[in-house]
């Protein structure tokens, strides 16, 4: 993808900010050294750094907080038209958060095997993501799921419902 020499010099301050709050959140303790910033049209309209520590919190990862902060502050649960800046690529479940929240494109500074390098490793559970729920190492049981199946029977046919 190309990019003016303007968009260029707005994608390196954002990114610039997420680092800067990678080192914030790690001086204050609150965790890992990760830092991640939601912008709209050129403005930060969300941020935030890892406070897995800080919360007792193990999904209170960067990404997850800023994605937050920017969904409060757009009044929506998805960021469209919005860019996300993360310190690092995202871990499996930022990932996936970000998929959930639909912004148009996202920029990552470090690479995972860099985090690896730190004792960050989601290698782990990237190949969880591909064996079975029976082969996974947290086993996992399906449970009532005819019960379970009603409410989703109830959701299908619900006339008022805002699709996601």
């Amino acid at each position: 993808m190309k990019w003016t020499e303007a968009e260029m010099k707005i994608h390196r301050e954002m990114m610039s900010r997420a680092i800067e709050l990678a080192e914030k959140g790690m001086k204050k303790g609150d965790g890992g050294p990760f830092g991640a910033v939601v912008a709209r049209d050129g403005k930060i309209i969300g941020e935030g750094w890892n406070r897995v520590l800080g919360t007792n919190d193990p999904t209170a990862h960067a990404e997850v907080v800023a994605i937050r902060n920017a969904c409060k502050h757009l009044d929506s649960f998805q960021l469209e038209e919005c860019i996300l800046y993360t310190s690092c690529e995202p871990c499996p479940m930022c990932l996936g958060a970000i998929y959930w929240a639909r912004p148009k494109q996202f920029f990552y500074g470090c690479k995972r095997e860099d985090a690896a390098e730190i004792d960050f490793d989601d290698d782990f559970i990237y190949r969880e993501i591909d064996l079975s729920p029976d082969e996974r190492s947290i086993p996992a049981f399906n449970l009532q799921r005819e019960e379970a199946l009603k409410v989703f029977e109830a959701w299908r046919v619900l006339e008022q419902k805002t699709p996601y």
